[in-house]
């Protein structure tokens, strides 16, 4: 499977209780055959490293060097830069109201239908990154303010990209 192959929508739900959700959300992916990953967009730098995590990802399960037992999880890990689990899941949805980048690998027309049954396709703009998330992103991917002052803010998602790409370099 290929990152390219994958429909990715911006998507809004509210989830009272996490694992009953990932139960229906795992059901409509097995009744379909497809692989359904939510990412938390307030931790993701937009669509390119949403994109970047999933071809990390599928790249490295069919390439054999996966750590964790589900392209879900491993896809997570990408997301995060980190091997660490407990890092990964916070790159997933939680208890409340979830701004998600869905994603459904590969696309499938049937398996939106059923999860617009538990949330909205939102149309905001979720690229242009505000002050408040520019500093959420530093936070969470450890981004010095000297990395800032040589690339430039406008390269933020860049250093986001290294991060998840230098995954591989530490496994």
């Amino acid at each position: 499977m290929q990152a390219e192959e994958c429909m990715i929508v911006q998507y809004r739900t509210g989830i009272q209780d996490p694992e009953a959700f990932l139960t229906m959300v795992r059901d409509i992916a097995a009744r379909h055959s497809v692989h359904i990953i939510l990412f938390n967009a307030s931790n993701m730098a937009g669509m390119a490293h949403v994109r970047s995590a999933l071809h990390h990802a599928f790249r490295a399960f069919t390439g054999g060097s996966a750590i964790s037992n589900s392209v879900e999880m491993e896809a997570f890990l990408y997301a995060s830069g980190s091997r660490q689990c407990q890092i990964g899941i916070r790159f997933g949805v939680h208890t409340g109201l979830n701004d998600t980048y869905l994603c459904i690998c590969p696309a499938s027309s049937g398996a939106l239908e059923e999860l617009l049954d538990l949330g909205e396709i939102c149309d905001e703009d979720w690229e242009t990154l505000s002050p408040e998330k520019i500093q959420h992103i530093r936070e969470l991917f450890v981004i010095s303010a000297e990395e800032i002052t040589v690339v430039g803010p406008s390269r933020l998602t860049e250093l986001v990209l290294e991060r998840v790409a230098l995954l591989e370099v530490y496994r």
